[in-house]
Protein backbone atom coordinates (compact mmCIF):
# COMPACT_ATOMS: atom_id res chain seq x y z
CA UNK A 1 0.00 0.00 0.00
CA UNK A 2 1.41 3.34 -1.04
CA UNK A 3 1.12 6.15 1.52
CA UNK A 4 -0.07 9.50 0.45
CA UNK A 5 2.16 12.54 1.05
CA UNK A 6 -0.14 13.57 3.90
CA UNK A 7 0.22 10.16 5.61
CA UNK A 8 3.98 10.19 5.15
CA UNK A 9 4.18 13.66 6.68
CA UNK A 10 2.07 12.52 9.63
CA UNK A 11 4.32 9.49 10.24
CA UNK A 12 7.45 11.61 10.01
CA UNK A 13 5.94 14.16 12.40
CA UNK A 14 4.96 11.46 14.87
CA UNK A 15 8.46 9.97 14.70
CA UNK A 16 10.04 13.36 15.29
CA UNK A 17 7.82 13.92 18.30
CA UNK A 18 8.86 10.58 19.80
CA UNK A 19 12.52 11.31 19.13
CA UNK A 20 12.29 14.79 20.63
CA UNK A 21 10.46 13.34 23.65
CA UNK A 22 13.21 10.73 24.10
CA UNK A 23 15.89 13.39 23.82
CA UNK A 24 14.08 15.55 26.36
CA UNK A 25 13.75 12.64 28.81
CA UNK A 26 17.43 11.77 28.34
CA UNK A 27 18.48 15.37 29.07
CA UNK A 28 16.10 15.49 32.04
CA UNK A 29 17.54 12.29 33.52
CA UNK A 30 21.05 13.69 33.13
CA UNK A 31 20.07 16.99 34.72
CA UNK A 32 18.35 15.22 37.63
CA UNK A 33 21.41 13.00 38.16
CA UNK A 34 23.71 16.03 38.28
CA UNK A 35 21.31 17.93 40.55
CA UNK A 36 20.99 14.89 42.83
CA UNK A 37 24.75 14.57 43.12
CA UNK A 38 25.26 18.28 43.69
CA UNK A 39 22.53 18.23 46.31
CA UNK A 40 24.37 15.56 48.27
CA UNK A 41 27.64 17.47 47.95
CA UNK A 42 26.00 20.67 49.21
CA UNK A 43 24.38 18.76 52.07
CA UNK A 44 27.71 17.16 52.99
CA UNK A 45 29.67 20.41 52.96
CA UNK A 46 26.98 22.38 54.76
CA UNK A 47 26.85 19.72 57.49
CA UNK A 48 30.63 19.70 57.90
CA UNK A 49 30.88 23.48 57.91
CA UNK A 50 27.98 23.85 60.32
CA UNK A 51 29.49 21.40 62.80
CA UNK A 52 33.00 22.83 62.47
CA UNK A 53 32.16 26.43 63.37
CA UNK A 54 32.35 25.72 67.08
CA UNK A 55 35.96 24.54 66.79
CA UNK A 56 37.14 27.95 65.63
CA UNK A 57 35.89 29.68 68.80
CA UNK A 58 36.91 28.89 72.35
CA UNK A 59 35.32 29.85 75.67
CA UNK A 60 37.53 31.53 78.25
CA UNK A 61 37.02 32.20 81.96
CA UNK A 62 38.48 35.22 83.74
CA UNK A 63 40.05 34.68 87.17
CA UNK A 64 41.90 36.99 89.55
CA UNK A 65 45.11 35.17 90.39
CA UNK A 66 47.22 36.08 93.43
CA UNK A 67 50.76 34.75 93.17
CA UNK A 68 50.94 33.91 96.86
CA UNK A 69 54.61 33.78 97.86
CA UNK A 70 53.78 31.55 100.83
CA UNK A 71 52.47 28.93 98.42
CA UNK A 72 54.87 29.32 95.52
CA UNK A 73 58.10 30.24 97.30
CA UNK A 74 57.80 29.50 101.03
CA UNK A 75 61.59 29.65 101.52
CA UNK A 76 61.86 33.04 99.80
CA UNK A 77 64.77 31.86 97.63
CA UNK A 78 63.18 32.70 94.27
CA UNK A 79 64.67 29.44 93.05
CA UNK A 80 63.47 28.58 89.55
CA UNK A 81 63.26 24.87 90.32
CA UNK A 82 61.02 25.60 93.32
CA UNK A 83 58.75 27.80 91.22
CA UNK A 84 58.65 25.07 88.59
CA UNK A 85 57.31 22.49 91.05
CA UNK A 86 54.97 24.80 93.00
CA UNK A 87 51.25 24.07 93.49
CA UNK A 88 49.57 26.31 90.92
CA UNK A 89 46.35 24.37 91.25
CA UNK A 90 45.96 25.87 94.71
CA UNK A 91 46.09 29.37 93.19
CA UNK A 92 43.21 28.48 90.87
CA UNK A 93 41.26 26.99 93.75
CA UNK A 94 41.73 30.11 95.90
CA UNK A 95 40.65 32.35 93.03
CA UNK A 96 37.47 30.36 92.44
CA UNK A 97 36.68 30.30 96.16
CA UNK A 98 36.82 34.09 96.21
CA UNK A 99 34.23 34.19 93.43
CA UNK A 100 32.05 31.52 95.08
CA UNK A 101 32.48 31.95 98.86
CA UNK A 102 29.30 29.99 99.51
CA UNK A 103 30.85 26.84 98.01
CA UNK A 104 32.56 24.93 100.84
CA UNK A 105 31.80 21.30 100.06
CA UNK A 106 34.85 19.44 98.75
CA UNK A 107 32.97 17.85 95.87
CA UNK A 108 31.54 21.23 94.84
CA UNK A 109 35.00 22.82 94.96
CA UNK A 110 36.24 20.03 92.71
CA UNK A 111 33.45 20.87 90.25
CA UNK A 112 34.51 24.51 90.35
CA UNK A 113 38.06 23.59 89.43
CA UNK A 114 36.65 21.51 86.59
CA UNK A 115 35.32 24.66 84.92
CA UNK A 116 38.79 25.66 83.73
CA UNK A 117 41.09 23.61 81.55
CA UNK A 118 43.96 21.58 82.95
CA UNK A 119 46.14 23.75 80.76
CA UNK A 120 45.51 26.63 83.19
CA UNK A 121 48.10 25.29 85.64
CA UNK A 122 50.70 25.09 82.88
CA UNK A 123 49.88 28.60 81.69
CA UNK A 124 50.23 29.96 85.23
CA UNK A 125 53.59 28.29 85.74
CA UNK A 126 54.94 29.49 82.40
CA UNK A 127 53.77 33.04 83.05
CA UNK A 128 55.41 33.24 86.47
CA UNK A 129 58.64 31.70 85.20
CA UNK A 130 58.70 34.28 82.42
CA UNK A 131 57.82 37.15 84.78
CA UNK A 132 59.17 36.34 88.29
CA UNK A 133 58.46 39.93 89.34
CA UNK A 134 54.76 38.92 89.59
CA UNK A 135 55.46 36.92 92.75
CA UNK A 136 53.33 38.33 95.55
CA UNK A 137 51.12 40.33 93.17
CA UNK A 138 47.66 39.81 91.65
CA UNK A 139 46.34 40.04 88.10
CA UNK A 140 43.32 39.09 85.99
CA UNK A 141 43.96 36.28 83.51
CA UNK A 142 41.71 34.68 80.91
CA UNK A 143 42.00 30.89 81.00
CA UNK A 144 40.60 28.33 78.60
CA UNK A 145 37.37 26.85 79.87
CA UNK A 146 36.94 23.12 80.15
CA UNK A 147 35.61 21.40 77.02
CA UNK A 148 32.32 20.60 78.74
CA UNK A 149 31.77 24.27 79.58
CA UNK A 150 32.57 25.20 76.00
CA UNK A 151 30.12 22.62 74.66
CA UNK A 152 27.40 23.78 77.06
CA UNK A 153 27.71 27.43 76.01
CA UNK A 154 27.64 26.38 72.34
CA UNK A 155 24.41 24.40 72.95
CA UNK A 156 26.13 21.16 71.99
CA UNK A 157 24.92 19.32 75.11
CA UNK A 158 21.36 17.99 75.24
CA UNK A 159 20.16 19.50 78.50
CA UNK A 160 16.94 17.48 78.37
CA UNK A 161 18.93 14.38 79.32
CA UNK A 162 19.43 13.40 82.97
CA UNK A 163 22.48 14.99 84.58
CA UNK A 164 24.38 11.69 84.84
CA UNK A 165 23.96 11.10 81.08
CA UNK A 166 24.86 14.53 79.73
CA UNK A 167 28.14 14.80 81.67
CA UNK A 168 27.41 18.30 82.93
CA UNK A 169 25.26 18.49 86.05
CA UNK A 170 23.01 21.26 87.35
CA UNK A 171 25.59 22.57 89.85
CA UNK A 172 28.08 23.16 87.04
CA UNK A 173 25.40 24.84 84.95
CA UNK A 174 24.69 27.19 87.88
CA UNK A 175 28.39 28.01 88.29
CA UNK A 176 28.72 28.90 84.60
CA UNK A 177 25.62 31.08 84.68
CA UNK A 178 26.97 32.97 87.71
CA UNK A 179 30.27 33.53 85.94
CA UNK A 180 28.33 34.92 82.97
CA UNK A 181 26.55 37.35 85.27
CA UNK A 182 29.93 38.48 86.60
CA UNK A 183 31.11 39.09 82.98
CA UNK A 184 33.88 36.57 83.50
CA UNK A 185 33.07 34.44 80.46
CA UNK A 186 33.87 35.29 76.84
CA UNK A 187 34.27 33.58 73.48
CA UNK A 188 37.41 34.22 71.41
CA UNK A 189 38.92 32.91 68.20
CA UNK A 190 40.58 29.57 68.88
CA UNK A 191 44.17 30.13 67.73
CA UNK A 192 45.24 27.05 69.68
CA UNK A 193 43.50 24.85 67.13
CA UNK A 194 46.13 25.92 64.58
CA UNK A 195 49.15 26.20 66.89
CA UNK A 196 48.95 23.18 69.22
CA UNK A 197 49.37 19.45 68.92
CA UNK A 198 46.94 16.74 69.89
CA UNK A 199 45.61 16.43 73.43
CA UNK A 200 43.18 14.22 75.30
CA UNK A 201 41.44 17.39 76.49
CA UNK A 202 39.34 18.76 73.60
CA UNK A 203 39.88 22.41 74.52
CA UNK A 204 43.67 21.92 74.30
CA UNK A 205 43.77 19.85 71.12
CA UNK A 206 45.18 21.38 67.95
CA UNK A 207 45.98 20.30 64.44
CA UNK A 208 49.51 21.60 63.98
CA UNK A 209 51.18 18.30 64.93
CA UNK A 210 49.11 16.32 62.42
CA UNK A 211 49.64 18.99 59.78
CA UNK A 212 53.40 18.92 60.24
CA UNK A 213 53.36 15.11 60.15
CA UNK A 214 51.41 15.17 56.88
CA UNK A 215 53.84 17.65 55.32
CA UNK A 216 56.88 15.59 56.33
CA UNK A 217 55.25 12.43 55.03
CA UNK A 218 54.35 14.08 51.72
CA UNK A 219 57.89 15.44 51.42
CA UNK A 220 59.31 11.91 51.62
CA UNK A 221 56.66 10.71 49.17
CA UNK A 222 57.45 13.45 46.66
CA UNK A 223 61.24 13.01 46.86
CA UNK A 224 60.94 9.26 46.25
CA UNK A 225 57.90 8.76 44.04
CA UNK A 226 58.34 11.58 41.53
CA UNK A 227 61.89 10.88 40.27
CA UNK A 228 61.32 7.10 40.33
CA UNK A 229 57.98 7.41 38.59
CA UNK A 230 59.30 9.75 35.89
CA UNK A 231 62.37 7.58 35.35
CA UNK A 232 60.28 4.43 35.01
CA UNK A 233 57.89 6.17 32.60
CA UNK A 234 60.75 7.45 30.42
CA UNK A 235 62.35 4.02 30.25
CA UNK A 236 59.11 2.18 29.45
CA UNK A 237 57.95 4.74 26.91
CA UNK A 238 61.18 5.70 25.18
CA UNK A 239 63.82 2.99 25.62
CA UNK A 240 62.28 -0.34 26.68
CA UNK A 241 61.92 -2.97 23.94
CA UNK A 242 58.43 -4.19 23.19
CA UNK A 243 58.34 -7.79 24.42
CA UNK A 244 56.47 -9.96 26.89
CA UNK A 245 58.57 -8.77 29.83
CA UNK A 246 57.71 -5.10 29.33
CA UNK A 247 54.08 -6.06 28.67
CA UNK A 248 54.06 -7.87 32.00
CA UNK A 249 55.51 -4.79 33.72
CA UNK A 250 52.84 -2.54 32.18
CA UNK A 251 50.04 -4.90 33.25
CA UNK A 252 51.39 -4.99 36.81
CA UNK A 253 51.68 -1.20 36.96
CA UNK A 254 48.06 -0.84 35.87
CA UNK A 255 46.98 -3.47 38.40
CA UNK A 256 48.94 -1.82 41.23
CA UNK A 257 47.06 1.43 40.63
CA UNK A 258 43.86 -0.40 41.63
CA UNK A 259 45.21 -2.27 44.67
CA UNK A 260 43.48 -1.25 47.96
CA UNK A 261 45.63 1.12 49.96
CA UNK A 262 45.57 -1.07 53.07
CA UNK A 263 47.60 -3.68 51.16
CA UNK A 264 50.42 -1.15 50.84
CA UNK A 265 50.16 -0.58 54.58
CA UNK A 266 50.58 -4.30 55.24
CA UNK A 267 53.56 -4.33 52.88
CA UNK A 268 55.14 -1.38 54.69
CA UNK A 269 54.55 -3.03 58.07
CA UNK A 270 56.18 -6.27 56.94
CA UNK A 271 59.10 -4.81 54.98
CA UNK A 272 60.04 -1.39 56.36
CA UNK A 273 59.25 -1.95 60.04
CA UNK A 274 59.64 -5.67 60.71
CA UNK A 275 62.38 -6.48 58.17
CA UNK A 276 64.40 -3.24 58.07
CA UNK A 277 63.59 -2.07 61.60
CA UNK A 278 62.67 1.49 60.68
CA UNK A 279 60.97 3.53 63.46
CA UNK A 280 57.24 2.93 63.77
CA UNK A 281 54.79 5.84 63.42
CA UNK A 282 57.41 7.99 61.66
CA UNK A 283 56.95 10.19 58.57
CA UNK A 284 59.83 8.29 56.96
CA UNK A 285 57.95 4.99 56.96
CA UNK A 286 54.69 6.75 56.08
CA UNK A 287 56.38 8.42 53.11
CA UNK A 288 57.86 5.12 51.93
CA UNK A 289 54.46 3.42 52.06
CA UNK A 290 52.68 6.27 50.29
CA UNK A 291 55.46 6.35 47.68
CA UNK A 292 54.69 2.74 46.77
CA UNK A 293 51.01 3.59 46.52
CA UNK A 294 51.59 6.75 44.45
CA UNK A 295 54.17 5.34 42.01
CA UNK A 296 51.68 3.62 39.64
CA UNK A 297 49.63 6.82 39.31
CA UNK A 298 52.72 8.92 38.54
CA UNK A 299 54.05 6.36 36.05
CA UNK A 300 50.75 6.16 34.16
CA UNK A 301 50.32 9.96 34.08
CA UNK A 302 53.96 10.48 33.01
CA UNK A 303 53.66 7.96 30.19
CA UNK A 304 50.52 9.70 28.96
CA UNK A 305 52.37 13.03 29.03
CA UNK A 306 55.25 11.54 27.01
CA UNK A 307 52.82 10.08 24.46
CA UNK A 308 51.26 13.52 24.04
CA UNK A 309 54.55 14.97 22.75
CA UNK A 310 54.39 14.89 18.92
CA UNK A 311 56.80 12.44 17.22
CA UNK A 312 57.99 15.31 15.04
CA UNK A 313 59.80 16.77 18.08
CA UNK A 314 61.84 13.61 18.45
CA UNK A 315 62.46 13.29 14.74
CA UNK A 316 63.62 16.90 14.44
CA UNK A 317 66.04 16.54 17.35
CA UNK A 318 67.45 13.29 16.02
CA UNK A 319 67.68 14.81 12.54
CA UNK A 320 70.04 17.57 13.69
CA UNK A 321 72.35 15.08 15.38
CA UNK A 322 71.07 14.83 18.95
CA UNK A 323 71.48 11.50 20.69
CA UNK A 324 68.39 9.67 22.00
CA UNK A 325 69.27 10.71 25.56
CA UNK A 326 69.74 14.35 24.52
CA UNK A 327 66.45 14.22 22.61
CA UNK A 328 64.58 13.00 25.69
CA UNK A 329 66.36 15.24 28.20
CA UNK A 330 66.40 18.50 26.21
CA UNK A 331 63.24 18.32 24.13
CA UNK A 332 60.73 15.67 25.17
CA UNK A 333 60.91 15.94 28.97
CA UNK A 334 60.50 19.76 29.12
CA UNK A 335 57.38 19.49 26.98
CA UNK A 336 55.96 16.55 28.98
CA UNK A 337 56.84 17.99 32.39
CA UNK A 338 53.53 19.86 32.95
CA UNK A 339 51.57 16.65 32.48
CA UNK A 340 53.98 14.80 34.74
CA UNK A 341 53.62 17.43 37.45
CA UNK A 342 49.86 17.25 37.14
CA UNK A 343 49.93 13.48 37.60
CA UNK A 344 52.33 13.79 40.52
CA UNK A 345 50.15 16.35 42.29
CA UNK A 346 47.03 14.24 41.78
CA UNK A 347 48.88 11.22 43.15
CA UNK A 348 50.06 13.27 46.13
CA UNK A 349 46.50 14.45 46.72
CA UNK A 350 45.38 10.85 46.95
CA UNK A 351 48.25 10.10 49.32
CA UNK A 352 47.32 13.07 51.53
CA UNK A 353 43.82 11.71 52.07
CA UNK A 354 44.81 8.11 52.79
CA UNK A 355 44.51 6.78 56.32
CA UNK A 356 44.39 2.98 56.00
CA UNK A 357 48.10 2.44 55.17
CA UNK A 358 49.13 4.90 57.88
CA UNK A 359 47.01 3.05 60.44
CA UNK A 360 48.83 -0.18 59.61
CA UNK A 361 52.27 1.33 60.32
CA UNK A 362 51.24 2.79 63.67
CA UNK A 363 50.64 6.45 62.84
CA UNK A 364 47.33 6.12 64.68
CA UNK A 365 49.19 6.40 68.00
CA UNK A 366 48.47 9.40 70.23
CA UNK A 367 51.26 11.91 69.57
CA UNK A 368 51.14 15.19 71.48
CA UNK A 369 54.61 16.46 70.54
CA UNK A 370 55.44 18.21 67.29
CA UNK A 371 57.46 16.00 64.89
CA UNK A 372 60.75 17.73 64.16
CA UNK A 373 62.45 15.08 62.03
CA UNK A 374 61.57 12.28 59.66
CA UNK A 375 62.13 9.53 62.23
CA UNK A 376 60.17 11.16 65.08
CA UNK A 377 56.73 9.75 66.03
CA UNK A 378 53.99 11.58 64.16
CA UNK A 379 50.44 11.37 62.94
CA UNK A 380 48.73 12.71 59.82
CA UNK A 381 45.61 14.73 59.05
CA UNK A 382 43.32 11.84 57.99
CA UNK A 383 44.46 9.79 60.99
CA UNK A 384 43.84 12.76 63.28
CA UNK A 385 40.29 12.96 61.92
CA UNK A 386 39.86 9.27 62.70
CA UNK A 387 41.18 9.70 66.26
CA UNK A 388 38.96 12.66 67.05
CA UNK A 389 35.90 11.04 65.47
CA UNK A 390 36.27 8.07 67.82
CA UNK A 391 36.51 10.27 70.96
CA UNK A 392 33.40 10.41 73.17
CA UNK A 393 33.61 14.09 74.21
CA UNK A 394 31.14 16.51 72.60
CA UNK A 395 33.81 19.07 71.79
CA UNK A 396 35.69 16.63 69.56
CA UNK A 397 32.75 16.57 67.14
CA UNK A 398 33.47 20.15 66.13
CA UNK A 399 37.23 19.46 66.10
CA UNK A 400 36.68 16.53 63.73
CA UNK A 401 34.65 18.62 61.30
CA UNK A 402 37.19 21.44 61.43
CA UNK A 403 40.04 19.00 60.71
CA UNK A 404 38.07 17.65 57.74
CA UNK A 405 37.73 21.21 56.44
CA UNK A 406 41.49 21.73 56.74
CA UNK A 407 42.14 18.44 54.93
CA UNK A 408 39.69 19.33 52.16
CA UNK A 409 41.32 22.74 51.90
CA UNK A 410 44.72 21.15 51.31
CA UNK A 411 43.27 18.78 48.74
CA UNK A 412 41.60 21.70 46.97
CA UNK A 413 44.86 23.66 46.91
CA UNK A 414 46.79 20.70 45.50
CA UNK A 415 44.21 20.03 42.79
CA UNK A 416 44.11 23.73 41.96
CA UNK A 417 47.90 23.68 41.63
CA UNK A 418 47.60 20.76 39.20
CA UNK A 419 45.15 22.73 37.05
CA UNK A 420 47.37 25.83 37.12
CA UNK A 421 50.46 23.83 36.12
CA UNK A 422 48.59 22.19 33.27
CA UNK A 423 47.13 25.41 31.91
CA UNK A 424 50.26 27.50 32.39
CA UNK A 425 52.83 25.19 30.86
CA UNK A 426 50.78 23.10 28.48
CA UNK A 427 52.01 23.38 24.89
CA UNK A 428 49.66 23.17 21.94
CA UNK A 429 50.64 21.98 18.50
Amino acid sequence: MINTPEQTAQRVSAGLKRRYAQEFRFKLYGFLAVAFGLGFVVFLFSTIIGKSLGAFHQTEVNLTITYNADVLDPDGTHDRAALQDADYRLLLKDSLKELFPEVTDRAAVHKLLGLVSEQAEVDLRNRLLSHPELLGKSENIWFMADGRVDSFLKNEIDMSLPADERGFDDDEVGFVQQLQKMNRVRRVFNTRFFTAGDSRQPEEAGILGALRGSLLTLLVTLLLAFPLGVGAAVYLEEFAPRNRFTDLIEVNINNLAAVPSIVFGLLGLAVFIQMFGLPRSSPLVGGLVLSLMTLPTIIIASRSALKAVPPSIRQAALGVGASPVQTIAHHVLPLALPGMLTGAIIGMSRALGESAPLLMIGMVAFVADMPSELTAPATALPVQVYLWASSPEHAFVAKTSAAILVLLGFLLVMNLAAVIFRNRFESRW
